[in-house]
């Protein structure tokens, strides 16, 4: 059987990709995938369009006519490119008899274009034309499903996240919290009224920060997990502490916030927004807190037992067993092919 990834490199950045597509190339691997790169910038300059038409016209279709015996094409989606997204599905149906499946990183009609029915009537439409979509969550897939996707979706339940740093056994509870992020998008920082440390990672620092908000620098996702020590990890989004609010904090009643497993897989348990898809799956599986307001987080951390977080740490080092190997990913594949036979 001959299966194949599809993923996006951006030319103009020095990097091969984005973490969580690196790492679906890693763990696909072991299932016999072998990743196909799009090299191409993602801006709109000249460059950016002489690539695409090389792409499109040269490269994609001689890929595909030259490998007309694949089996199963997983795509990450998105590509940052209608046109190029639509002519590599024109092109798989045109040369090959593969199935297609999508494994979705974001869907723009709930992020950015939430209130547009008329862009996601065309992401949607697009969507269909996969055999098999892997989205993050029950609460996405309910989405797709109730505003036009017929195609079949599985869930991920959470992103997998390959981890190379020591899982610690045990750690001495002090209520201490890390938030790591842009933190140009995290303005809630600036509100926290906390008497417990918040440690904060990431590009992009205010010039300064309440009380026991200490910024702790920028490191690169291989090296982040040595430096989170903290008793939790904090998935937030927005301007407010009452709760996440704005574009990115509507979506994370969606999607599946990628620092959740750097958390996580890091032992890190977590502190999320209950109104989050993913406090469905923290909640679950014992692995954090999920709270409503962040102005309540000191009486909550200062309530819980060293005996409770204990159990909470043992639950979080079983779950980042599991993403470090591709558990959930490897899972949702499986059960889109094992469908398709």
């Amino acid at each position: 059987m001959t299966n194949y990834l599809i993923s996006l490199r951006d030319s103009a950045k020095n990097v091969a990709g984005p973490k969580a597509n690196m790492d679906n190339i890693k763990f696909l691997t072991d299932l016999g995938f072998k990743n196909y790169w799009l090299k191409f910038e993602t801006n709109t300059g000249l460059k950016s369009r002489l690539q695409k038409l090389w792409l499109a016209h040269y490269t994609i279709p001689h890929f595909f006519k030259t490998h007309s015996d694949i089996d199963n094409i997983i795509l990450q989606y998105p590509l940052y490119s209608t046109y190029l997204m639509n002519n590599v599905v024109n092109n798989i149906r045109q040369y090959t008899n593969a199935k297609l499946y999508f494994i979705i990183h974001d869907v723009e009609s709930i992020r950015l274009f939430i209130n547009k029915p008329e862009y996601y009537r065309d992401e949607l439409a697009f969507l269909n034309r996969a055999d098999g979509i892997i989205g993050h969550n029950e609460k996405m897939n309910d989405w797709l499903s109730k505003h036009g996707v017929t195609t079949q979706l599985v869930n991920l339940e959470i992103f997998d996240y390959d981890n190379p740093s020591t899982l610690p056994e045990k750690r001495s509870y002090q209520g201490k919290i890390c938030y790591a992020g842009n933190l140009k998008k995290a303005q809630f920082l600036q509100k926290v009224n906390l008497k417990h440390r918040l440690m904060i990672f990431g590009p992009n620092p205010a010039q300064s920060y309440p009380k026991n908000v200490v910024y702790q620098g920028q490191y690169s996702p291989e090296e982040l997990p040595n430096h989170l020590t903290e008793n939790f990890g904090l998935v937030w989004d927005g301007t407010t502490t009452d709760g996440c609010n704005g574009v990115f904090g509507e979506y994370m009643k969606y999607n599946d916030p990628h620092k959740t497993s750097l958390y996580l897989s890091s032992g890190l348990p977590v502190i999320i927004w209950k109104k989050a898809a993913l406090a469905d799956f923290v909640e679950k599986n014992n692995v954090g807190l999920a709270i409503n307001n962040l102005d309540e987080l000191d009486s909550i951390l200062d309530s819980l037992s060293e005996e409770k977080y204990d159990q909470i740490c043992q639950n979080v080092n079983k779950i980042a067993k599991k993403m470090r190997d591709g558990f959930y990913v490897k899972k949702a594949v499986k059960q889109l092919i094992d469908v398709e036979k």
